[in-house]
């Protein structure tokens, strides 16, 4: 099996719900296009903690606790987060921006390196 970058519009991603926004940064840009993540890269800035919630259901609903980080104050510069994922199945993913280290916070590209799966029954 080929690991591909399913964060991609073109592998299906898409983004269903973002809280806060600024109309010249929409949402979607932060995808250029049922999985098992192994690997995702994000990158950020001004963001302190970060917990990502994943779905195994069919629609957006019954989010759990997967992963929280707290990253690097990187002035001036985009913060890079590699993580290993640990039980990567998912159908959603969910990214909370918990704590910031200014009143401007902003996720600029989600990385997911998987493997696209026919079905959840794991």
């Amino acid at each position: 099996m080929r690991k591909v970058d399913l964060c991609l519009s073109s592998e299906g991603a898409e983004v269903i719900l973002a809280t806060s926004s600024d109309e010249k940064h929409p949402p979607e840009n932060i995808i250029d296009g049922h999985v098992r993540i192994e690997r995702l890269v994000i990158q950020s800035y001004f963001v302190q903690t970060l917990r990502i919630e994943k779905s195994t259901s069919q629609e957006p609903v019954d989010f759990e606790h997967w992963v929280e980080r707290d990253l690097v104050h990187t002035e001036g510069q985009l913060q890079n987060e590699e993580i290993i994922a640990r039980d990567g199945h998912a159908t959603y993913l969910r990214f909370v921006i918990v704590s910031a280290f200014d009143h401007f916070a902003s996720v600029h590209s989600v990385s997911a390196e998987g493997i696209a799966v026919s079905n959840l029954s794991y």
